[in-house]
């Protein structure tokens, strides 16, 4: 495939003007309280069936919407941390604390400084660190250089990978723990203290008011489909896309490394509503700060846009997305087989 080179100047800088003339990237307050009205009554309607189930097998289902809900709380999390909800990094900042250390059990601090990582070199190895080897491999080097317990998940990571994702909450709030302690963070007490409260007051709620093998079991369904929810929502989006491995202008690096999903005419709404505006994911990369309701209308803009400049714009559906990312997990792993 054959990508034009950038033009002289900055072709981001041209795109991004047609974005803030078409008004795409004002504030969007009113989908904001909205979206958190209706999350908070959502979190209020689930702990109220906790508290009135009781001692039922029923619980269960109860744990499978709390996966969704907490899989919501932490969108919206990713939201306030791009400033899309409120444009001072302070509120931001105070406000992702609550929501992600408290609301979660999420090291909001840590994983923000991880993200913006990510943001700025995504795909790249050695910078990116959602490509970071480890239970994966995103690279036939990365795959050779794996040893014991972890060559044998590489060796099949295809096949394993939607049963580890089920790991992949609790490891999430492992590594931030882990982070707070060992890195010096801003307010890094605070939200050691904030983790605490939500950990202690979860954790006493399952085990005082349910016996111990239904508290058991909600954990286990509650984490393991909270980890399956968060890991479909953020992997299908860069996996199997481009890897530089030179450089490149912003629009380029954003665009060629992300992938969108799209949904039907009736359902692309709900995709919307389930991946949180992630499965924009390309127009996410260009404007982090554009307010999820306008990224919908954003992808025509850049879409059109880059079939201007020759620039590849790659979308599909979920399934496709997922069908893509496994692929190139099989691929990176083929020299262990």
């Amino acid at each position: 495939m054959t990508i034009s080179p950038a033009r002289s100047g900055s072709d981001f800088a041209r795109l991004s003007r047609r974005i803030s003339a078409a008004g795409l990237l004002d504030p969007a307050p009113a989908h904001y309280v909205g979206r958190a009205v209706l999350l908070g009554s959502v979190v209020a309607a689930t702990v109220a069936a906790f508290l009135l189930l009781g001692d039922s097998w029923w619980q269960l289902a109860v744990a499978a919407v709390a996966a969704v809900v907490y899989g919501q709380v932490a969108l919206l999390a990713h939201d306030i941390a791009h400033r899309q909800v409120f444009r001072s990094r302070t509120a931001s900042e105070w406000v992702g604390r609550l929501v992600g250390n408290l609301g979660i059990g999420m090291a909001y601090g840590w994983w923000m400084q991880k993200h913006t990582r990510h943001h700025a070199d995504p795909n790249h190895i050695g910078r990116d660190p959602d490509v970071a080897p480890g239970s994966l491999a995103f690279t036939a080097d990365q795959a050779r250089e794996t040893r014991g317990a972890t060559r044998f998940l590489v060796r099949h990571q295809d096949a394993l990978f939607f049963p580890v994702l089920t790991l992949a909450g609790l490891d999430l709030r492992r590594a931030g723990v882990l982070g707070l302690l060992r890195g010096r963070m801003p307010f890094r007490r605070t939200e050691i203290a904030l983790i605490a409260v939500h950990v202690g007051g979860y954790l006493a709620a399952l085990f005082v008011l349910l016996p111990p093998g239904l508290a058991v079991a909600f954990f286990a369904v509650h984490q393991c489909l909270f980890g399956v929810y968060l890991g479909s929502i953020f992997a299908p989006n860069h996996k199997g896309m481009t890897m530089p491995t030179e450089r490149m202008d912003f629009l380029r690096k954003q665009v060629l490394t992300s992938r969108n999903v799209r949904g039907g005419r009736l359902t692309d709404g709900l995709l919307h509503v389930a991946m949180g505006g992630l499965n924009h994911q390309i127009e996410h990369h260009l404007f982090p700060s554009m307010p999820t309701p306008r990224q919908r209308r954003a992808r025509a803009v850049v879409r059109e846009f880059c079939t201007e400049i020759g620039v590849p714009y790659h979308e599909t559906t979920l399934l496709g997305s997922w069908s893509e990312m496994l692929g190139s997990l099989r691929a990176a792993a083929a020299p262990l087989r």
